[in-house]
């Protein structure tokens, strides 16, 4: 099961399969391939795929796979069936029939370029990034300048960690081909990862110039200006990219962006209707709920319902997005019934929090290529679900304005004898205010990093004088803690018996033991600031989540510090400095 527990999960997908090359269902593709129908020795299919092709054209894959299987039924050994077939699998979003189907086209066509580049795109799609890599340097061994080859190799090694090697060879190519939009646009996407905003600008600008049609090279300089907390400049240019001739996982990629764009800058009713985006079948990264139950739509009458909300992204957001269930619990009034699904850990929490939702635990694997999100222990019983929705999903019903948003401090509840249990153990300890500390997201790949400061920057904090700082944080953290013995002079204190990272009814309860918590956002953070836990939040500047305002609006206790520059943390650090002295400093 992936561990993906941060509540910026949200996100925009910034993974390298955003600058792919080429597509399967391009116009240009089609256009070949409608070509290669003329050399078919079995002239009963031809027809068939030609209306086949028309249908991927029209975005109708369902339509095109039932005329390409009919054709194969005449004809099993038509190689460029197959590859349509393939094409038409991939269109729909089944990466595991449509890898099957290049195979075979590949068997049968195996000088068939185009099935070799197709199939080396789906790998990357897929995750599946050594294959790919293998695949595409066969293609570049028969077409050693093809500048898609290229650029999707680059992508299938650095999405192996091989950063260094990915961005030497497109700059090398590069040096040689300099007219190539799409590989400065991927270059950009690289020396973004590695923090080098400037530069990352610079390309995405030159591959504009280049092509100033590019759709996704303005996607890509709306993640960096949103990542960069510039919301606005970030809008412009994803509705800029929605003007263009996109594929369809591209627009619904976009139209989320744009949501969370929109967020940001306090568009709220608008921001929730994009952000459905991702929950589109086109959109690659989206999630895919194994549940065949009716969905319910936006609108849709609550009241009497048996619903089932399913809870989404990271394991922050979980608990984000659980703040509406007091609001969805009187919707359905005494007659409804609310079914939650949530990770594992959060199970016990949750049920103890809202003593009338049934929850359950979901699951979440990776199947051919798609994130699928399994409720095995709902799909042995016999309870009957009316309808299901992914939670955030009934955002734009209940938070259309900030205002909706409830001055409700604390949702969830920790068990009581474990924070006076956490109580006596903190009270046993040395003397002064209890203050957690949060530094750092388990997930910090794909350049994640850059949206927490480094742990040095701690240092003004953790000076501060009369205060027991006490680890919240879960993963390894032992470097940290030696940097604060070895540098700072500061001891943080390690709750004992407790796994940081397992524990979550634990953590909560043991955040609501403390005086104060101070960090950035992720899983522990949000399950402190959704018990009621003082909290001060460190937060990347504009992050959509404050939703155009200078607080919180999520959890009303919470005061929010966030650098006026992008990344420039030091102010930031100094002014929760000082508030940390005048309030708590010198206490005991």
């Amino acid at each position: 099961m992936p561990d993906v527990d941060t509540s910026s999960a949200s996100r925009p997908a910034l993974d390298g399969a955003t600058n792919l090359m080429g597509s399967s269902a391009s116009s240009d593709a089609l256009t070949l391939l409608k070509g290669s129908l003329q050399d078919q020795r079995n002239r009963q299919v031809v027809p068939l795929l030609e209306r086949a092709l028309a249908h991927i054209k029209a975005h109708q894959p369902e339509k095109a796979a039932a005329l390409a299987l009919e054709a194969l039924g005449i004809d099993e050994r038509c190689g460029i069936g197959w590859h349509i077939l393939a094409i038409s699998q991939e269109a729909g979003g089944d990466f595991a029939t449509a890898l099957n189907c290049y195979e075979a086209a590949l068997k049968l066509l195996p000088d068939d370029l185009e099935v070799l580049s197709n199939l080396g795109r789906l790998a990357i799609r897929m995750g599946m990034h050594p294959i790919a890599e293998k695949l595409i340097l066969h293609f570049l061994s028969r077409k050693p300048d093809d500048v898609e080859g290229v650029n999707n190799l680059a992508i299938a090694i650095q999405s192996q960690g091989r950063q260094p090697q990915a961005i030497a060879l497109l700059r090398d190519f590069i040096s040689r081909h300099p007219t190539h939009a799409s590989l400065w646009n991927s270059l950009a996407g690289m020396l973004k990862e590695e923090g080098d905003i400037e530069n990352a600008r610079m390309f995405y600008r030159e591959a504009l110039r280049l092509n100033p049609r590019l759709g996704r090279v303005r996607y890509n300089l709306g993640c960096l200006s949103l990542d960069t907390g510039d919301p606005h400049t970030a809008l412009r240019e994803f509705e800029s990219a929605l003007r263009r001739p996109l594929a369809a996982d591209e627009r619904a990629m976009i139209t989320m962006s744009q949501g969370l764009a929109q967020l940001a800058i306090g568009r709220i009713a608008l921001g929730w209707r994009n952000y459905e985006a991702r929950n589109d079948i086109n959109f690659s990264e989206g999630m895919v709920v194994a549940l065949k139950a009716p969905k319910w739509r936006p609108g849709l009458p609550l009241s009497g319902a048996s619903l089932l909300l399913v809870a989404e992204q990271g394991l922050g957001d979980e608990v984000l997005f659980a703040s509406l269930l007091p609001e969805v619990l009187d919707s359905l009034g005494p007659e409804g019934r609310l079914t939650l699904a949530v990770e594992p850990r959060l199970a016990t929490l949750m049920s103890r929090s809202f003593p009338t939702v049934r929850v359950e635990a979901h699951g979440t694997v990776r199947a051919s290529g798609r994130l699928v999100r399994l409720l095995p222990t709902l799909e042995e019983s016999d309870f009957e679900i009316g309808c299901w929705a992914p939670i955030a999903s009934l955002m734009g019903q209940f938070r259309r304005r900030v205002e909706d948003f409830p001055q409700r401090t604390g949702y969830l509840q920790p068990a009581p004898e474990r924070v006076a249990y956490w109580r006596e153990i903190l009270a046993s300890g040395p003397g002064g205010p209890k203050v957690g500390l949060l530094w750092k997201s388990q997930v910090l790949t794909g350049g994640r990093s850059r949206f927490f400061s480094s742990f040095e920057a701690w240092e003004p904090i953790l000076r501060t004088p009369g205060v027991v700082f006490v680890n919240l944080q879960y993963g390894d953290c032992e470097p940290e803690l030696q940097l604060a013995r070895d540098q700072f002079g500061v001891e943080i204190w390690n709750p004992p018996g407790i796994d940081l990272k397992q524990d979550l009814d634990d953590v909560t309860a043991l955040s609501c033991a403390l005086d104060l918590v101070i960090g950035f956002s992720n899983a522990s953070f949000n399950l402190a600031a959704a018990a009621g836990a003082p909290a001060w939040l460190i937060a990347p500047k504009s992050v959509w989540t404050t939703l155009g305002t200078d607080r919180y609006p999520w959890y009303p206790q919470v005061r929010v510090y966030q650098p006026e520059a992008y990344a420039e943390w030091g102010p930031v650090m100094a002014r929760v400095a000082a508030d940390l002295a005048r309030e708590f400093g010198g206490a005991g």
